[in-house]
């Protein structure tokens, strides 16, 4: 009797196991399609705004290259995905390019659209809400919540070697390796630190600094670079950059968020 206790037992726990990994399995399916899914919306919805957009101010066009950049990179990330975490880093991507399409959309005079959802790459950097202007090694830099005819390049807020840059309207790509004012990285930098000072007294910056400083401990030094932050990262050279992920092509969508 004891001895057919224990093999009820045992087939028992068996069929327990094996109830449990296919659940598991399931569950796994079940979320891999809808992280899929949702990439491939925004992804979609992205292709339709640069396919419409179009205009001829430097802001405009600045931002819809930027906005087709991140298109061409998200679709080519979809494509090799084959994971929970690479769909989502191809909707962070579609996502980004979506905030540079608003930007386009700002600097028309039309209706930016609803908002997005928050990128996880600008956690806690903030938003420039003046206007601010610094001279580095000779040249002349901007900065403002605005689009201009002196601030074409909108950035939508990350991180570059570990620090928090605010979403905002730059005169140059300073944050990117190779930058339109031919200056290095170190240069970079300087234009950061002389840039983005608190002794603007910007709020909406200083709020958003702070915010990245308390969480810099966890995002590190490049968790959520972007593709135009070269922080590196999950976000930057590794699963977004030359390792993963690469171009891609345009294609349709529609715009309703």
């Amino acid at each position: 009797m004891e001895f057919l206790l224990v093999i009820v037992l045992v087939a028992l726990l068996g069929g327990g196991f094996l109830w449990w990994r296919r659940e598991k399995a399931a569950r796994q399916v079940r979320e891999l399609a809808d992280v899929r899914a949702d990439a491939q919306r925004w992804y979609e919805r992205l292709g339709g705004q640069v396919m419409n957009l179009q205009g001829d101010e430097p802001a405009v066009r600045q931002a819809l290259v930027d906005a087709g950049e991140r298109y061409n990179a998200a679709g080519s990330q979809l494509e090799q995905a084959r994971t929970v975490q690479q769909f989502r880093l191809a909707r962070e991507t579609a996502l980004e390019g979506l905030a540079y399409v608003r930007a386009a959309r700002t600097a028309l005079g039309i209706d930016p659209g609803p908002d997005l959802p928050p990128l996880a790459a600008a956690q806690g950097a903030g938003q420039l809400t003046k206007e601010r202007e610094v001279n580095v090694q000779g040249q002349t830099f901007k900065a403002g919540p605005q689009p201009g005819q002196d601030t074409p390049y909108y950035y939508p807020g990350g991180r570059m070697q570990g620090r928090p840059v605010p979403a905002g309207w730059y005169s140059t790509p300073w944050w990117k390796t190779a930058m339109g004012a031919g200056v290095g990285v170190l240069g970079g930098m300087l234009i950061a630190d002389a840039l983005l000072s608190p002794s603007f007294g910007d709020p909406g910056y200083a709020a958003g600094y702070e915010d990245g400083m308390d969480a810099g401990g966890d995002m590190g030094d490049g968790d959520f670079a972007t593709a135009g932050d070269p922080g590196g990262g999950d976000y930057g050279g590794g699963d977004f950059g030359g390792g993963d992920f690469g171009g891609g092509d345009f294609g349709g969508g529609d715009f309703d968020f």
